[in-house]
């Protein structure tokens, strides 16, 4: 069993008991105390687990969020990349509004022990950081859409109304020459709020999203400060990112 393997095996027990012992883990994984150990130290690192006296605790998204948790398994290596290239963008003590998509959750697992000021409609987001003493969090409340865990709708539009931002982060299901896609339409209103109460807007897309559109078109390409994608964006779609203006980001691969 790989170190991945088996981090993700720990995560699975973690997750289905609520709380776990030391001992409970190293008998379930036939391994070491100090590989547990280890292994512990990089889920709480990762915002997913938070060791206490006596065992450690789950942190992650709720388990009953199943659809949320198919999207974050598709494509995760190039989300990975690009949630670590977009971290090194967001300076500390940074205000950061960040929307409910999967690779906006592998950034939030980055910043989880960041110092700073954390807005989001994202209850698997939100969650990440309950356990953090360096976030200061805001969840924006409204219509709860329960597959994703994601907030939307006129209440949460209003409440983004009275905030301002420094950087707003989403993530998008398609894009094209006329711009980038989401597909729901109440979250598609949600985030063009977001971008209205933000002072720039970064936009999170793996190669895979570009040439597709979805059901509702959020913005046009020039209206996203930044995009930051994977290496194997082709060089069409580089070139068009660069003359409309935006900045455009390439994540490292990682071996």
């Amino acid at each position: 069993m790989s170190a991945e393997q088996r981090r993700a095996r720990l995560l699975e027990l973690v997750r289905g008991k609520g709380f776990a012992t030391l001992p409970e883990l190293v008998a379930q994984l036939e391994v070491s105390e100090s590989t547990v150990r280890r292994d512990l130290d990089y889920l709480e690192a990762s915002g997913t687990a938070k060791r206490t006296h006596g065992g450690v605790f789950y942190t992650g998204p709720s388990p009953r969020l199943d659809h949320f948790e198919l999207r974050q398994s598709q494509q995760w290596e190039k989300k990975r990349q690009i949630a670590q290239a977009a971290s090194q963008l967001i300076a500390d003590g940074e205000t950061v509004l960040l929307d409910g998509g999967s690779t906006t959750y592998e950034l939030a697992r980055l910043l989880v022990h960041r110092p700073l000021q954390v807005v989001t409609n994202s209850l698997p987001v939100a969650n990440l950081f309950t356990a953090s003493d360096t976030i200061d969090l805001v969840l924006i409340g409204g219509y709860l859409h329960g597959r994703t865990g994601v907030l939307v709708g006129p209440y949460a539009n209003q409440m983004l109304e009275q905030l301002n931002v420094q950087r707003a982060v989403l993530s998008v299901a398609g894009a094209n020459q006329e711009g980038f896609y989401n597909s729901n339409l109440l979250l598609v209103e949600t985030e063009q709020q977001m971008m209205k109460s933000a002072d720039t807007v970064m936009i999170l897309a793996d190669s895979t999203k570009f040439g597709h559109r979805s059901l509702a078109r959020l913005c046009g390409l020039a209206e996203a400060d930044t995009v930051v994608s994977d290496s194997r964006l082709d060089a069409r779609w580089r070139e068009h990112l660069a003359g409309v203006g935006a900045e455009l980001v390439i994540a490292e691969e990682t071996e």
